[in-house]
């Protein structure tokens, strides 16, 4: 098996895996599994690709859907044998192309892994099943008075399993953490095929190294997460307050979100939208938020304390210039929410390819980053649009590219790309990261390296051999094959 997970000269790709998908169909009859292979290319295609506009090409591949971890665990073993990859999906969510497609591998779909399998209230943890859509957890739990706190854009469509894959952050990470921070126990299966449980079901435990934390943001390339323990916060007493604080530009809306820890509070959600949102918003609803400005930060507080800290913000707000509306009325809160969920998702079609990125920054460095991704834009001529959850530095730079522009194989045009580097050695230079949430996949391996470093780099890519010799799991993703 060659480093980048390809069949041995012993046979191609695509022959290998047609001998390896016929001996799993013979194993999962003698176990009686109930597990479903698909590989006719109508019902295969729906898996090949992710929310991130990478296309795999004309690839060959077969899509096992798991009813049981032994179904998971069998597909592993198999898959070590013949030395075919597998590629873990959950909800097809994410932005950086780490569940896509690649030729002659199995493409492993936990989608009929929703179980809940026990909410503890006294302790405040629950058990879930890798598949659970994450919106569904909170749901679940908040009739004991509970929630999940982490909160994406995305927290309708994802997957439990795939948040935990790249440490999804989210719209209320500013107070109460990412994934990783709710994340206390994993079920794990490895290339090995063997199951094993890392982590506690206690809130504290320090025994050994964290491998919950290891796997946590690892994209599939270290084990396969089939179950999770995960911590539950107390849903906030009181009404919370949202707050629309409209600015002339993002810039200023970005400065007065600095301001505000100077309060002393720490908001419960603090999210950004510019102009150029708010004017598609407006063509999608027919609503009108753009005349009131070009940049809006949505603000939130909860707690028994919520309109107190609420004011405190306000005065911050009003300071800096701002076109203020508060409300404690939940469905107009609901309605200012949803302008963020609508922006993330993207759903008034457009001829366009987004390049996503999510680059973070410290919160002090964060205006100079908002001011140097305009100029980005302008140098390169490429539309950048700006979201963040901004108060915890984490910017969305959302290229987006005509799809007139792209190339005869559906490519973006070079200065896309170019602009994109210049993003990434920008958020670099100001002490930041080149993902803060959605992960490498494919899409930023190219820029791992010039983070980590030659040391750091080879150290993780050490890692990866240990858990998995092979390089069956994900292969391709995340680190630039040698």
């Amino acid at each position: 098996m060659s480093e980048g997970g390809a069949a041995e000269p012993g046979g191609s790709a695509g022959a290998v895996l047609e001998r390896a998908v016929a001996h799993l169909r013979a194993v999962q009859q003698d176990a009686g599994s109930a597990a479903v292979v698909l590989t006719d290319p109508a019902d295969v295609a729906p898996y090949a690709r992710d929310r991130s506009g990478h296309l795999p090409g004309d690839v060959e591949f077969a899509v096992v859907i798991a009813s049981t971890v032994s179904d998971v665990q069998q597909v592993c073993r198999v898959a070590t044998e013949f030395g075919v990859p597998v590629i873990a999906r959950g909800g097809g969510s994410g932005y950086a192309g780490g569940a896509t497609a690649t030729a002659g591998a199995i493409i492993l779909s936990l989608e009929r892994f929703t179980g809940i399998r026990s909410i503890d209230a006294e302790s405040g943890v629950c058990e879930v099943e890798a598949g659970v859509v994450t919106a569904d957890i909170s749901l679940a739990a908040r009739p004991l008075g509970l929630r999940y706190a982490p909160d994406p854009a995305s927290a309708a469509i994802s997957t439990i399993g795939g948040n935990i894959a790249t440490n999804a952050g989210g719209l209320c990470c500013v107070k109460y953490g990412v994934t990783r921070d709710s994340v206390l126990a994993l079920d794990v299966v490895l290339a090995s095929g063997e199951l094993i449980h890392t982590g506690h079901r206690s809130i504290k435990g320090v025994s050994g190294y964290d491998l919950t934390a290891l796997f946590v943001g690892s994209e599939g390339t270290l084990g396969v997460v089939v179950g999770a323990t995960l911590r539950l916060l107390p849903v906030p007493l009181g009404v919370p307050r949202t707050v629309a604080a409209f600015f002339p530009t993002a810039d200023a809306a970005t400065a007065a979100s600095v301001a505000l820890f100077s309060t002393g509070v720490r908001p419960s959600m603090l999210e950004l939208i510019d102009g150029v949102h708010l004017a598609r918003i407006d063509e999608w609803r027919g609503t009108t938020f753009r005349s009131r400005g070009a940049g809006l930060l949505l603000v939130q507080t909860d707690g028994l304390a919520a309109e107190t800290e609420a004011q405190l913000l306000i005065d911050v707000l009003s300071q800096a210039g701002s076109d203020v509306e508060v409300t404690a009325d939940t469905a107009r809160e609901q309605e200012m929410l949803d302008i963020r969920r609508w922006t993330s998702q993207d759903q008034a079609p457009r001829p366009e390819i987004t390049l996503n990125e999510d680059l973070a920054v410290p919160r002090h460095r964060l205006v100079e980053m908002v001011r140097r991704i305009e100029s980005i834009s302008a140098e390169f001529g490429v539309v950048i649009t700006i979201l963040a959850h901004i108060g915890d530095g984490n910017i969305h730079a959302n290229l987006r590219i005509p799809t007139s522009e792209l190339d005869a194989d559906g490519q973006l045009p070079p200065r896309a790309w170019a602009a994109a580097d210049a993003l990434v050695a920008t958020a670099l230079e100001l002490g930041g990261t080149i993902t803060g949430e959605h992960g490498i996949g494919i899409l930023k391996r190219r820029w791992l390296r010039r983070e980590l470093g030659d040391v750091q780099y080879e150290l993780q890519r050490s890692v990866k051999r240990l858990f998995d010799p092979q390089n069956l799991l994900n292969p391709g993703k995340v680190f630039h094959e040698a």
